[in-house]
């Protein structure tokens, strides 16, 4: 990933911006360009767009789908999430985004 700078390099969208569109409940390419402003076919975004999409927490490699399935089989908390899967156990900067999800289910 463009070292969660700069992903959108026609309109200078950064990471934390799609992260923040995701916290707010965006989760396809429509939604976060939508929220983001990103144009979804430069460089930044054709390299790294699908990552972002399917990664949900970068530091335990936990994808949305891992997260679903958690709480598909009953996980109700972050926490309960972050023990079956790992996502948030590290450096904590996806909790916001787990909670959403499971607020969510999606």
């Amino acid at each position: 990933m463009a070292s969660k700078g700069i992903i959108c390099t026609t309109n200078n969208v950064e990471y934390l911006a799609f992260r923040k569109a995701q916290i707010g409940g965006a989760r396809s390419l429509e939604e976060l360009k939508a929220v983001t402003g990103a144009c979804g076919e430069c460089d930044g975004c054709s390299e790294n767009l699908d990552n972002i999409m399917s990664m949900l927490c970068g530091c335990k490699n936990v994808t949305f789908q891992d997260v679903l399935t958690a709480i598909s089989n009953g996980a109700t908390t972050a926490d309960q999430v972050a023990e079956v899967t790992g996502a948030g156990s590290d450096c904590g900067k996806c909790k916001a985004l787990v909670a959403n999800v499971i607020e969510l289910g999606r």
